[in-house]
């Protein structure tokens, strides 16, 4: 394992991009990042503390009672330790810079780790390592087998391996692997998943040690490491909101010793005569408390979806501006009253507008896949059948960061949501949608529900609201993230448009600010979702016909519907233009008017 100071990456990519198991280049060396326990220890890094986060890893992991800590922060004092995360060597195979290496056909040795001096030189020649590596989809993830490629699993030939290629592109069907034996095998066989030339998976996880393996009978496939589908993290994350549930649920359990006894409204009433009871118990009715008892009775705790208790949390705020003090400096929002934002019927189907003046977002390193991305459900819960990539061989805390930011929250009628739903032509197109989904779960072996139709109508407004806003808030479109809340059972809709950052306590308050011109911006993106560059291709486009495999769109491309993957919560899934405004071909499933 490397030791000394090799590179840096920001404390927050730790989370989203180079956490334990992801493959990194450093100035010298390419590396595995190792596991939590390569960390420095949990009494010198910080702890993030946000309950309602911990109980929801709990659940998706088993890791009881897991507590969050930041990625050591790097001191620019020389008198203070420098505290860094472990990395091992990898992989261990390279590929020697021949003197005699230029041209359009070369020859160059594949050579494996052992065979370098000290210097990291074989000969005397620089060698770069080879950027082929085997994996499977549990995220293990190993060297290949080189002698067992080119010569089949029972041939003992163990002579030295060059690699030849022909062109300069790099393609697969360029290069081979030849033995000074005379036999070779193209890298493109490698990459043919019906001819299994890599073998079954070695199990290895060399970012938790290189002793760490574990049995795995899956099929290896080859994985470029420097590719963007080497590593996917599995981020959980949480706004921190106040809930009136865990206040109530806080007294109830410092004056437990008295309120335990309180089976039914006539004991809690004799108890609230108790000195010290009553003034404690003063901002909650006798419902809250009797319940709040109860559930501390039977060992259960708030296990409703994430966002459904943040859209609850948004909605309660009250009418008003910012000009009160905050109390709360994790959370600070007002409704604004509609004189300040309508000015027209263009906006009917928006119900409110809440600026979010702040907001603290925790995110927590779960796992990761690799091939494959996995995203958390639209109520923001990872599936049951989704396996969390290991992050230590016994996992008792997690990874994570706190952003501080701002946003604004629009919310659509209730109401004109359940009428558009009832419309034959919305019914027809999202039997369309729902075909596509089916076919790409097919294609890929999972089992998702349908998000339905509110939320691919929710989703692709947010991504056009995206793009206006980030024309005049002054924050680039791929700071801006988003949350979609489609509780279809209580009949509330919205959009979260946020930005934030994990090195300040807030933000300048300009996208906030943008809250009184919604409507402004509602129009922008409503023109600019009714025609698209690439019309009438794109507007036209069936997801369950796809040639293309783009099962989960709609009428929805890179030039008029997609923004970047991180500012979506989705990875750009589940968007059609259609549902939100009239588009070519299909003038009658959306769900606002035309634009003129």
């Amino acid at each position: 394992m490397t030791r000394q100071a090799q590179g840096q990456v920001r404390r927050s990519q730790v989370i989203t991009t180079w956490g334990p198991g992801a493959l990194l280049d450093l100035p010298s060396h390419s590396v595995i990042v190792g596991g939590l326990e390569t960390w420095p220890k949990a009494a010198d890094l910080e702890e993030i503390v946000e309950p309602r986060l911990a109980g929801k890893l709990q659940a998706a992991t088993s890791v009881p009672n897991p507590k969050l800590y930041g990625p050591p922060a790097d001191s620019s004092a020389p008198w203070e330790a420098t505290l860094g995360i472990g990395v091992y060597r990898f992989p261990l195979w390279f590929v020697v810079q021949e003197e005699d290496g230029e041209g359009r056909e070369r020859s160059r040795r594949l050579v494996h780790r052992k065979a370098l001096d000290d210097k990291g030189r074989y000969d005397g020649r620089q060698v770069v390592p080879t950027r082929f590596v085997r994996a499977c989809q549990r995220g293990h993830v190993d060297d290949l087998d080189w002698w067992s490629f080119v010569h089949g699993p029972d041939d003992p030939c163990k002579r030295q391996l060059w690699l030849d290629e022909r062109g300069t592109g790099g393609d697969l069907g360029d290069l081979s692997v030849r033995c000074a034996c005379g036999q070779q095998r193209g890298m493109h066989e490698a990459a043919d998943p019906d001819l299994n030339a890599l073998g079954g998976c070695s199990g290895k996880r060399p970012w938790l040690g290189p002793h760490a393996g574990e049995p795995c009978g899956m099929p290896s496939r080859l994985l470029i490491r420097t590719a963007t589908n080497s590593y996917f993290p599995q981020v959980v994350s949480v706004l921190s909101l106040p809930q009136r549930e865990s206040a109530v649920e806080d007294v109830v359990r410092q004056l437990w010793d008295r309120l335990q006894i309180a089976d039914d409204a006539n004991a809690l009433a004799v108890l609230k005569k108790l000195p010290g009871l009553t003034t404690s118990l003063a901002p909650f009715s006798d419902a809250e408390i009797l319940e709040a008892v109860k559930a501390i009775k039977m060992g259960t705790s708030d296990e409703r979806p994430v966002k459904l208790v943040e859209l609850e949390a948004i909605l309660a705020v009250p009418e008003g501006y910012s000009d009160d003090v905050p109390i709360d400096r994790d959370f600070h929002a007002r409704r604004l009253p509609p004189g300040v934002w309508r000015r027209s019927a263009r906006s009917e189907p928006v119900e409110s507008v809440i600026q979010v003046h702040r907001l603290r977002e925790v995110l927590a390193l779960a796992g990761f896949t690799r091939f494959e991305a996995v995203t958390p459900d639209i109520d923001g819960e990872y599936d049951t059948d989704v396996q969390l990539g290991q992050l230590a061989l016994e996992p008792q805390w997690f990874p994570a960061v706190e952003n501080r930011g701002e946003g604004i929250f629009v919310q659509l009628n209730g109401g004109a949501v359940a009428a558009w739903l009832k419309r034959e032509p919305v019914k027809e197109r999202l039997n369309l949608l729902a075909e596509g989904h089916d076919k790409w779960l097919e294609r890929r072996k999972r089992k998702r529900a349908f998000p339905g139709g509110p939320y691919i109508l929710l989703h692709t407004l947010s991504h056009l609201l995206l793009q206006s806003l980030s024309m005049r808030c002054g924050y680039p479109a791929s700071s801006i993230r988003e949350r979609i809340y489609a509780d279809s059972a209580g009949g509330h809709y919205g959009i979260l448009l946020y930005t934030g950052s994990p090195d300040a306590e807030g933000t300048l308050g300009g996208l906030v600010q943008e809250a009184r011109n919604i409507e402004q911006h509602l129009e922008q993106a409503l023109r600019q979702g009714a025609l698209c560059s690439n019309d009438p291709v794109c507007a036209q486009y069936l997801p369950g016909e796809s040639l293309e495999e783009r099962w989960l769109h709609g009428a929805a491309c890179h030039g008029c519907t997609l923004v970047a993957e991180t500012s979506c919560e989705m990875r750009n899934d589940y968007l059609d233009r259609a549902l939100v405004v009239p588009v070519l071909g299909v003038p009658d499933a959306a769900f606002f008017d035309s634009v003129e």
